[in-house]
């Protein structure tokens, strides 16, 4: 029986496992120089009977805020953004709560969950050719009962706006951008939503699979998806109806970047280098330093500590946050955001949708940092003593 208990914890792939059984795990450890460990298992496509690798691109989830935000530093750094500028000014339109019409909206707000925007009215159903203010336009977008800046509320729709004044800024593209912006000169094999992939990264994308082992996402037979985003109403998809500053949800900055284990890791290492990653600087220290202090901390009253849109309501998942960096072991009350157990206060990012929960989490003190994800998991983190699932925290030690 010990030993049985033990092959469990070691593989996450025991049938009657808490937490479910996964279809696929990967976990690679780093320090500043380079990675120093990696332990991968099961498939990434279960039909092909393809193994997973840890440079097989996967569908990172929230990972994307974290690397979306590399770039809007880098566009801040560059002078054409500002983190306490008005977004209404940035959009191009005016972006107020309802209820708080006097009170500004900014850039820094929208990157930290304390906008007062809600996913009420969704926010990634908006369609090629169609336009993301029709959503801030619902009345379910907004939490009226509080005001911009005085309560934290994990928003996805925030991305999509980021994206889209990230795109008024520059005329450009959200994922041409980003590609422009960060994962080209990082070195990172990846893309947001599959257009600017090759064939070949395409073809070992991993499938993810919901926790009976149903795919649910990027099961494309090792091709890319006939469309890369959500049609247009007529069901077309001509991507040169793309108009600049319209529709920044086309290209999913809040969930949709396909990147390795490999390629999150640089992400890390980025992260521990101050903006700096094999002799070579994408951002100034202080831009770093900006994205991961926290703008919110949790006490009773300040803000939600979980996600609603996933229906994992468990309390105690986020409880520090910066811009699109969270923070975790937070020694409060209430708080559960410590899957290593160790009180350390790493810093990165969760990633949890369509049968994947993911992080990428470093320890700047000691210059350490690990990088994971798991496949076929439920919506719900099962089984863990923290807030996250017993499989995360398998793939934490």
């Amino acid at each position: 029986m010990a030993m049985r208990w033990i092959v469990c914890l070691l593989l996450f792939f025991c049938a009657d496992a808490r937490a479910g059984e996964p279809v696929a795990t990967v976990r690679v450890a780093f320090d500043r120089d380079g990675i120093t460990a990696t332990r991968v298992h099961g498939l990434a496509d279960k039909a092909a009977g393809r193994k997973i690798t840890a440079d097989d691109p996967v569908r990172i989830a929230s990972i994307s805020k974290l690397v979306t935000t590399l770039g809007v530093m880098r566009l801040v750094e560059a002078g054409k953004l500002g983190l306490d500028a008005d977004a209404s000014d940035l959009l191009g339109w005016r972006l107020r709560n309802p209820a708080f019409p006097q009170t500004p909206i900014t850039l820094r707000l929208l990157l930290s969950h304390r906008s007062s925007l809600t996913d009420g009215a969704g926010y990634w159903q908006t369609p090629l050719g169609g336009k993301l203010r029709d959503i801030v336009e619902d009345p379910r977008a907004w939490d009226t009962e509080h005001a911009p800046g005085t309560y934290f509320r994990y928003t996805n729709l925030n991305f999509p706006l980021v994206a889209q004044i990230m795109e008024r800024a520059t005329g450009e593209r959200f994922d041409q951008l980003m590609e422009r912006l960060v994962l080209k000169p990082l070195a990172i094999d990846g893309c947001f939503n599959w257009d600017r992939c090759d064939a070949a990264t395409a073809a070992r994308a991993v499938v993810l699979y919901d926790a009976d082992g149903k795919p649910v996402k990027d099961d494309n037979h090792g091709h890319k998806p006939d469309c890369p985003v959500t049609p247009a109403g007529d069901g077309s998809c001509d991507l040169s109806r793309w108009r600049a500053g319209e529709n920044g949800a086309l290209f999913s900055p809040q969930g949709g970047l396909r990147i390795s284990a490999n390629g999150l890791v640089r992400i890390g290492r980025l992260l521990l280098g101050n903006g700096s990653i094999d002799g070579k600087r994408l951002l100034k220290p202080g831009s770093v330093q900006a994205m991961i202090t926290p703008q919110w901390q949790y006490r009773l009253g300040n803000g939600q500590t979980y996600e609603e849109d996933t229906g994992d309501v468990d309390f105690g998942f986020f409880c520090r946050y910066g811009l699109a960096v969270q923070t975790l072991a937070t020694p409060v009350k209430g708080c559960r955001d410590d899957p290593f157990g160790d009180g350390v206060a790493r810093v990165g990012h969760s990633g949890s949708a369509y049968g994947l929960q993911a992080g990428v989490w470093v320890d700047r003190k000691s210059g350490t940092g690990v990088v994971w994800f798991a496949t076929g998991m439920p919506d719900e983190r099962k089984g863990g003593k923290s807030a996250f699932s017993a499989v995360e925290e398998g793939l934490a030690h």
